[in-house]
């Protein structure tokens, strides 16, 4: 027996299944197919696509990553996926067309945007009971929860308003007036800054949490893209405080954004109508959901450079990745 052959066999069989255990798994709402697509990280390919309920947008997962909860719009629900089985064990009180979503830190509190009800809905994800209604500005979409647990944010995108809200009396304590069809918020890690894309309004604002005001206000402008084009949507902070990557909609870019200064640094051309975005776990590369090519692009953060196209389903929108 060739003894050395067989240790060296042994040791590449070891690293596949280390590397197969720990593989990275994106999951992707595509809201015009009613599916989820599932991708292998390693291999930038999909791997299975699952049917879920009518027009999945929001997608967010427990903290021990066992669970999916999926904002099925136009199905009026939230629905619970279980991540090992890929089936969906319950569905929770969401009230009317749920478009995003927050959990808080404690993991059980889930603040859910109703678009057509002008409300955020708070939901108790472990008894499925409605904590509270919360009536806020026209077309909410936007919600985040603070790192710290102690306030939630949602935007609505008529009434052109960030809305805050106290997690513990769950009341309205707020409102920000910021640019036009406000869409997507993110807290820094410290919760001191909220970042607040307006997609109308063609900016970002950038609000000091504890005054909720407005400290800086971001313009992009891109060589040969029309400035209607220019639409901000998706945030995304690095967690070494050093960037914002901004999803610029129908302009086919993220902007890359000195999270210090506040001054743009480049653009990363990606594909058709760029939406959301999300990290993998060491922040290597930022993927992007992009709604009219139907696919997912891989940036290379180092290189600030699309590496990758990946075909999913109509009209992707949510994104998320497990490690």
């Amino acid at each position: 027996m060739n003894f050395k052959k067989t240790l060296t066999t042994l040791a590449i069989c070891s690293t596949l299944a280390a590397t197969s255990l720990y593989a990275e798994t994106v999951y992707v709402s595509n809201e015009k197919d009613d599916t989820i697509s599932v991708i292998d990280l390693d291999s930038m390919e999909v791997t299975e696509t699952l049917n879920v309920g009518e027009r999945p947008r929001g997608i967010i997962f427990s903290k021990d990553y066992t669970k999916l909860y999926i904002c099925a719009s136009d199905s009026d629900t939230v629905q619970v996926m279980d991540v090992k089985t890929h089936q969906i064990i319950s569905e929770l009180p969401s009230g009317e067309d749920p478009e995003q979503f927050a959990l808080h830190p404690n993991d059980r509190h889930l603040y859910i945007s109703n678009e057509d009800d002008a409300l955020v809905t708070i939901v108790d994800t472990e008894t499925s009971d409605v904590l509270a209604q919360i009536d806020v500005g026209v077309e909410p979409e936007g919600m985040a929860v603070s790192p710290n647990g102690k306030i939630a944010v949602n935007t609505s995108e008529t009434t052109n308003m960030v809305h805050w809200i106290d997690t513990t009396t769950y009341e309205l304590i707020d409102n920000t007036l910021v640019d036009q069809r406000p869409r997507h918020v993110e807290f820094s890690k410290d919760s001191k800054v909220l970042w607040a894309s307006s997609e109308i309004g063609g900016t970002v604002s950038v609000i000091d949490t504890e005054k909720r005001q407005i400290v800086e206000k971001i313009n992009f402008e891109i060589k040969g893209v029309h400035r209607d084009k220019i639409q901000p949507v998706g945030v995304k902070l690095s967690d070494d405080g050093r960037y914002a990557f901004v999803a610029l909609g129908p302009s086919n870019h993220v902007a890359v954004v000195n999270a210090k200064t506040y001054e743009v640094e480049d653009y990363i051309l990606v594909g058709r109508r760029v939406w959301h975005m999300a990290f993998n776990g060491d922040q290597s590369r930022l993927l992007t959901t992009n709604g009219i090519s139907g696919d997912v692009s891989v940036i290379d953060v180092s290189k600030m450079k699309a590496i990758k196209s990946i075909k999913v389903g109509r009209y992707p929108w949510g994104i998320i990745v497990k490690p």
